[in-house]
């Protein structure tokens, strides 16, 4: 079920119903509705791999319990690695054991030993990174003491189920979701509403903007061999306000809808393209996986503690595990390692702490330092999304060479130019939005609220009359593959 499909146009107002008219009055019966309507929502899109989002749920729920009840420290350690081992596992089984078997299999023909590796048949588990990721936080914190382990079943699988963040996130931890889940919500007019906006908002991202985006896109990294150099970087640039169209998109949809339930769930994007440098950047960019890997990777292995050369290290090092996060292809390792790099002058010369504001707050433009250094950062993100988009290392290779081996003066040369400009023309329109609103959660949460109303709920209809009107065809969204 897609947030941008009728089902879930169906499914939302129905849950919502009873939850706010039947259920209300009783915690237990709000948590239970949200439990089940998540295993619905999950079930409809392959109801098998329930069992396998059951067990890594039952897996942490009594794992978080026996290291609480553990006599002495051996006990509650053989009890936490056993569920880390379980757990990746699994993630480790479903996503990469066939990208790891064809890589040996490679590296071993080269050097003339032959073998035919044994490969799975099977579908990733839609959203096993994110569900995997949740019940590892939980157990990394009840081990180390941050918080009590969970005896409510339904409570701890609703926090690892709940279904706006199931398949795509944000990545909850317990220590903030959980604490919502065990109190009772009441309904709120002003919440509600702002949830609404958060949704129509994400929405115009993903209908108007990524799945415009991807049609071009798609179109010219599929046909990159015959495409001039001037096509191949529109190519680069739709694909970087597609991805973050879609997954920014998809974030807004699950905050928003999370807010109709009385739930606040992490932020995940704060306006990243108008980032000054790579650092600020992804303290804006998928921020709930960027603060997984800093507290439950880099602060482990040491952190900004120790000299500059360990500071170097950990940032290669879950630069490069992120990446591989997103998908066992060396595309993404490459596009991990690329993002390192360009990190790497800020952490050398200590500066990757001097952005921590928005660009030019308080102020209605930036210095032309700023924008310098904005379209500097933007010029970098877009190169390294190739890597992201591009099929294999070799399709990037050829798709970068395509790029700076002939004229960038020569006219684009694709099908459908003129939607593609009423395209490029939206995508200036929202990015004017995104900087007029860079300073809130999300880009339209403020706008209109002090204009009369006609005039608000005018640029409400607006908003939808462009989703209808200028809506791509329907794409899944992109983060569905991790």
């Amino acid at each position: 079920m897609l947030f941008n499909s009728i089902e879930f146009l169906i499914f939302l107002p129905i849950i919502f119903v009873i939850y706010w008219s039947l259920v209300n009055k009783s915690l237990k019966f709000q948590n239970g509705l949200l439990f089940i309507a998540s295993y619905f929502f999950y079930a409809c899109w392959d109801w098998r791999f329930l069992f396998l989002l059951m067990f890594s749920t039952l897996l942490d729920y009594f794992t978080g319990l026996k290291m609480q009840n553990a006599g002495n420290l051996k006990i509650k350690r053989i009890w936490f690695w056993l569920s880390i081992i379980i757990n990746l596992g699994f993630l480790g089984v479903f996503k990469y054991y066939n990208f790891f078997a064809e890589s040996f299999t490679g590296l071993f023909t080269q050097i003339g030993w032959k073998s035919s590796p044994i490969l799975i048949h099977v579908i990733l588990p839609l959203g096993i990174s994110f569900y995997t990721f949740h019940g590892l936080s939980y157990v990394i914190d009840v081990y180390k003491g941050k918080i009590k382990a969970e005896k409510n079943f339904v409570d701890y699988a609703l926090f690892v189920s709940f279904f706006p963040l199931l398949v795509a996130g944000p990545i909850e931890r317990a220590t903030h979701l959980l604490p919502q889940i065990k109190h009772k919500r009441v309904f709120n007019y002003d919440k509600a509403v702002d949830g609404l906006r958060q949704i129509l908002w994400g929405l115009f991202k993903k209908i108007v903007i990524a799945d415009n985006c991807a049609e071009f896109a798609n179109q010219i990294f599929n046909n990159s061999a015959d495409m001039n150099s001037s096509s191949l970087v529109l190519g680069a640039i739709f694909f970087t306000f597609q991805i973050y169209g879609d997954f920014s998109g998809y974030s807004d949809i699950a905050l928003g809808t999370a807010r109709l339930f009385g739930i606040d769930l992490l932020r995940n994007f704060a306006f990243p393209y108008f980032s000054r440098d790579f650092a600020e950047f992804w303290r804006r960019w998928h921020i709930s996986l960027s603060s997984w890997f800093k507290d439950y990777l880099y602060i482990p292995l040491g952190g900004s503690k120790g000299r500059k050369w360990m500071r170097i290290r950990n940032t290669f090092i879950i630069f490069i595990v992120s990446g591989f996060w997103h998908g066992a292809n060396w595309t993404f390792v490459v596009w991990g390692l690329l993002n390192a790099i360009f990190i790497m002058p800020s952490i050398i010369m200590g500066t990757h702490r001097n952005n921590m504001e928005i660009v030019s707050k308080g102020r209605q433009w930036p210095t032309l330092h700023e924008f310098l250094q904005i379209i500097i950062t933007f010029g970098l993100t877009v190169f390294a999304w190739i890597f992201f988009r591009a099929e294999n290392i070799t399709h990037a290779y050829h798709y970068i060479y395509g790029i700076f081996s002939e004229s960038p003066l020569e006219l684009p040369a694709f099908e459908e130019k003129k939607k593609a400009i009423v395209t490029l023309a939206l995508i200036v329109i929202f990015m004017l939005i995104e900087w007029k609103g860079r300073e809130n959660q999300y880009a339209i949460e403020k706008l209109g609220l002090h204009w009369k109303k006609p005039i608000r709920y005018a640029m409400y209809y607006a908003i939808i009359i462009a989703i209808f009107w200028f809506g791509g065809n329907v794409q899944q969204f992109i983060y569905f593959q991790f």
